[in-house]
């Protein structure tokens, strides 16, 4: 994973402009302010504007360090009082070592000849010109007041930068990298960098390699020196996850209310819960259209895709062939990053899971506006958050902490082929038997049943199946049917034999349909009473649905597998019935 998140970070410093300085001791860093001084280093005033990229010193780690022109409020101007007493001397011993550079003249003077006027002065108006505290904390520049540039990206600047960087790289034991198998730069005890916006994880950022105990250590070895990451590679890895979690652009999206506004859409990260994120990207760093299908799927567009794949017609479609496909999955722990999976595949590959993941959560729904059956492809996202319990207002529970690893387990499916685990199956069920089956939840339950199926021939299909039914599968319609016949017998209930018996009867359907049929009985009595020519024609369907199955072998429990048999039984039956109104034109008649 590290190696071709290295391999990525050497193409996203090739893409970037040409004059532009690229070296392990150089980094974008952001700034908002400026210190306009004199040559003679008197202070002139504060320049305050929107956050830009400069190019800086790069410090791996903040803690006990200074960055050279470019820090925060209390390095550069002692801001803070005697707390930040300790990071300004480290700011100015930093500026030692850089004073005989003749662009660093006025710096020097700012602090030491022209103090009065200088920095004494600076901090005086720093509260004055800049009353905003967050603003405050930001980072800040010098620059002279007759130049256009800043001092800190003045060529010699950047140049001494990498010269010192160097000359301190080659006292450094070498040893060869694990990741690029070259001994050109040290590995050496160092943090390898902080990565942002990992879910769950410090504002400040948080480290994928770290070893800050003895116990983590091996051979006599300290700290980062057990990982063999050299210092160029642990740069390229972390340069490439902090722009992988951050990309994206503003768009227009039209709110329900009809409103037009812009949000903010990540271009390589999907988000699996509150706590749990998914980045990825290609070989040659190409954008992965399918990937949207999953978020948001177009049937038509899936119909291509899975023609495409099933034809092998490689020129249908506007798909990338030649090219590798990376994703991982990261959460955050306080300072530190947990890799929750790792997905390398072609992007044949890709397509072609793709393709089947969408024939395999194919399900038909009954449409009320066409009054008919029709496929639906259900958001990877919906699939996982129907297993996420649910308050007494119909809304998500935040605290159910399943909904990042049902998700996780979801895209791992989508995207390998893999089969999802069957504690997802028991926890779907689990809230089929709280709730109801909906849409999504029988999409679920028949992409794991199927991908679960180790040569069975029990394979669910996306609408109501009437050859070679499972027995559980069966039990499902049958209850369906009770249940219609309850309803056109008493109307609606507060609690019909849906609430009270459908646990009962995926779970022990032996106790459960014998206290069932005997309910039946008295519906259908008194349906035949009022509405004889609907009560004939539902006692029709049921006798058939029950001529399938041995009613005198009724079996006493069911399986996991089997109650998911069951629900998409009554699912099934539940949708054929609403797109096939028979028993209301009977009713009519």
């Amino acid at each position: 994973m590290i190696k071709e998140l290295s391999e990525l970070g050497k193409k996203l410093r090739s893409a970037k402009e040409s004059l532009e300085l690229i070296h392990n001791a150089i980094k974008d860093e952001p700034v908002s302010i400026e210190i306009v001084i004199s040559k003679e280093g008197a202070f002139q005033k504060f320049e305050v504007f929107e956050k830009k990229m400069t190019r800086a010193e790069a410090i791996t780690a903040k803690k006990g360090k200074a960055r050279l022109l470019l820090d925060k409020a209390e390095e550069v101007i002692g801001y803070g009082g005697e707390s930040s007493a300790k990071k300004h001397g480290l700011f100015k011993e930093k500026l030692e070592k850089y004073k005989d550079l003749p662009e660093l003249l006025p710096v020097i003077s700012f602090y030491y000849d022209n103090k009065v006027d200088g920095v004494e002065k600076a901090l005086i108006e720093f509260e004055k010109s800049i009353p905003d505290e967050k603003v405050r904390n930001e980072n800040i520049c010098f620059r002279v007041e007759s130049e256009a540039s800043r001092i800190h990206e003045k060529p010699a600047v950047l140049n001494k930068i990498i010269e010192l960087y160097d000359s301190s790289q080659l006292k450094k034991e070498k040893k060869k990298c694990s990741i690029c198998g070259m001994a050109d730069n040290p590995v050496v005890d160092e943090p390898h960098g902080m990565i942002k916006k990992v879910p769950d994880g410090q504002m400040s950022g948080c480290a994928l390699v770290s070893y800050n105990e003895n116990a983590f250590e091996s051979y006599e070895l300290n700290g980062n020196q057990n990982s063999s990451i050299c210092t160029n590679c642990a740069k390229l890895y972390v340069e490439s996850l902090n722009w992988l979690l951050a990309s994206g652009n503003e768009i227009e999206v039209t709110t329900k209310t009809g409103k037009v506004k812009k949000e903010f859409r990540y271009t390589n990260r999907k988000n699996l819960g509150p706590d749990t994120a998914m980045v990825f990207w290609t070989r040659d760093n190409e954008k992965v259209d399918e990937l949207d299908f999953l978020e948001a799927p177009d049937s038509a567009e899936v119909a291509k895709l899975i023609d495409s794949v099933k034809s092998g017609n490689e020129k249908s479609g506007k798909y990338l062939e030649t090219d590798k496909f990376y994703a991982c999955s990261l959460s955050g722990a306080a300072a530190r990053i947990s890799v929750r999976d790792w997905i390398e595949t072609s992007l044949s590959g890709l397509r072609e899971s793709i393709a089947g993941w969408f024939s395999d959560i194919s399900m038909a729904s009954y449409d009320k506006d066409s009054g008919k059956l029709e496929v639906r492809y259900s958001r990877i996202y919906d699939l996982a958050r129907s297993c996420q319990r649910r308050n007494s207002d119909g809304s998500s529970d935040t605290n159910d902490t399943t909904l990042p690893r049902v998700a996780t387990s979801l895209w791992n499916a989508a995207l390998k082929g893999s089969r999802p685990p069957l504690w997802i199956l028991a926890k779907v069920i689990q809230r089929v038997s709280k709730d109801d089956i909906t849409t999504e939840r029988a999409a679920l339950i028949k992409l794991i049943l199927n991908r679960n199926n180790k040569g069975g021939n029990h394979m669910i299909t996306e609408a109501l199946r009437k050859e070679n039914q499972p027995v559980a599968y069966v039990f499902g319609q049958i209850f369906a049917k009770l249940e219609s016949i309850q309803y056109y017998a008493l109307g609606d209930r507060n609690a019909g034999i849906r609430e009270r018996f459908f646990t009962y009867a995926m779970t022990l359907p032996g106790a459960a349909f014998g206290k069932l049929f005997d309910l039946n009985s008295k519906h259908y009595k008194k349906l035949k009473n009022e509405k004889p020519g609907l009560a004939v024609n539902l006692d029709k369907e049921l006798q058939e649905l029950v001529k399938a199955i041995d009613i005198n072998k009724m079996p006493a429990t069911f399986t996991l597998e089997e109650k998911g048999q069951f629900a998409i039984g009554y699912y099934h039956q539940r949708q054929e019935q609403f797109a096939g109104n028979k028993n209301d034109k009977v009713e009519e008649e």
